[in-house]
């Protein structure tokens, strides 16, 4: 399966856990507050979240297997190795994602990538067995090695091994991020998976769009958000697609460009 057609699987992956999380009002107990907030949930996602959490926008989160069930928390392990205890209450959302029905693939750009069909459906705790794969929401303490768990997800096995399929491949064959400059044809990019800096050159042969729309490299701006594919070769990622999704509705950068597009 593509990079491209993975991208919207964790996209509805992560679509699903939003919607759920905005009925859960009360944070469940977990990590105090004092350590939960800051660049510690940043340390957080390193363990193992890099698939959503980070790069979906949508708050800190991790994935792993679970190795312990107790009767307010998960115990889980990242595929990076880490142990991390996920903390959930009455108020914590618990939910399975369905999974693809027969014949359906995923969605094309901004599609809903197979998951629109089959929104996710509520499960007890007690349905989380050891070695299923999960994805937890909510506030992470890297340090102390937990999450506060608003919303927990059964996630499809099959989804499971592709978004780790994808997650391995990130710097590879994939970046995502925010742009931060842009010299000539190369591309400088805050990646929203690692959040570190990301670069790629363009040549004749890469392609961009914006949403569905056909653009060029003169129509990326500082502040875009885009997803880029390709590879690495020559110790540069040398990009095939780009697509541009536009500014986020607010804090751009104010970088000026250092040469025209080319």
């Amino acid at each position: 399966m593509t990079v491209r057609m993975l991208f919207p699987i964790v996209a509805s992956l992560a679509l699903g856990i939003a919607a759920a999380a905005q009925d859960a009002t009360t944070p469940p107990p977990g990590p105090p507050p004092q350590a939960q907030a800051g660049p510690q949930g940043q340390g957080g996602q390193r363990g193992g979240g890099r698939g959503w959490g980070g790069g979906m926008g949508m708050g800190r989160g991790l994935m792993g297997t679970v190795t312990e069930v107790a009767a307010d928390h998960y115990t889980i392990k990242t595929d990076t190795g880490e142990t991390y205890t996920v903390h959930y209450s009455v108020n914590t959302r618990i939910l399975k994602q369905q999974a693809r029905a027969a014949g359906e693939r995923g969605g094309g750009e901004g599609g809903p990538g197979g998951g629109a069909g089959n929104p996710p459906t509520p499960l007890k705790s007690t349905d989380i067995k050891v070695g299923d794969a999960i994805a937890a929401m909510g506030e992470v303490d890297a340090t102390a090695k937990s999450v506060g768990a608003t919303v927990v997800m059964q996630i499809d096995p099959e989804r499971a091994k592709q978004m780790r399929e994808m997650q391995a491949n990130h710097g590879k064959t994939w970046i995502l991020g925010k742009v931060t400059a842009i010299d000539g044809v190369k591309v400088t990019i805050m990646d929203q998976i690692d959040n570190t800096a990301h670069s790629f050159t363009a040549d004749e042969n890469t392609t961009f769009r914006k949403r569905r729309d056909p653009i060029t490299l003169a129509d990326i701006q500082v502040g875009d958000s885009v997803r880029v594919e390709g590879a690495v070769k020559s110790g540069a990622f040398l990009a095939t697609a780009v697509n541009a999704m536009g500014p986020p509705p607010a804090g751009n950068p104010s970088v000026p460009r250092n040469g025209p597009p080319q």
